[in-house]
This record gives structure tokens, C-alpha cells and sequence, in this order.
């Protein structure tokens, strides 16, 4: 559970500001999105190939077989 409290003197749009960031740091707002609309299985499948294939790019390794 995310909490921030507001400092002394401090104005609410500043505590939100740092809220939201807290949001986007942990990966709440990255969840929220994929979860607010239904994605097929064979979308999702597709998505995580794409994503193996981006990390596999950045550590230089060659797909498993």
C-alpha cells in the first residue's frame, strides 16, 4: 500500500505530484493499464515472446532451443 503524507506548508497538488510518482515508481499505473481492458491469450502470449526477445537483445544471449 502506497502512502504519503503531506508535509508541513506543503500544497496538495506537490503531495500528489509525489504520489503519483510513487504510483509509477512501484508499477501501479503500468498494472492498472493492462488489466482495464481484456487481452486475448494468444495476445498475450505474442506480447510476452516480444518482451523475452528484448531482454534476450540486451543480454546478448541467443534463444533457447
Amino acid at each position: 500500500m502506497i502512502r504519503v503524507e503531506a508535509r508541513s506548508g506543503e500544497p496538495l497538488d506537490k503531495t500528489l505530484r509525489r504520489f503519483k510518482k510513487q504510483c509509477e515508481k512501484e508499477g501501479l499505473t503500468k498494472d492498472m493499464k493492462k488489466i482495464s481492458y481484456f487481452e486475448k491469450p494468444s495476445e498475450r502470449k505474442r506480447r510476452k515472446q516480444r518482451q523475452a526477445e528484448k531482454t534476450r537483445e540486451k543480454t546478448g544471449r541467443s534463444p533457447k532451443r
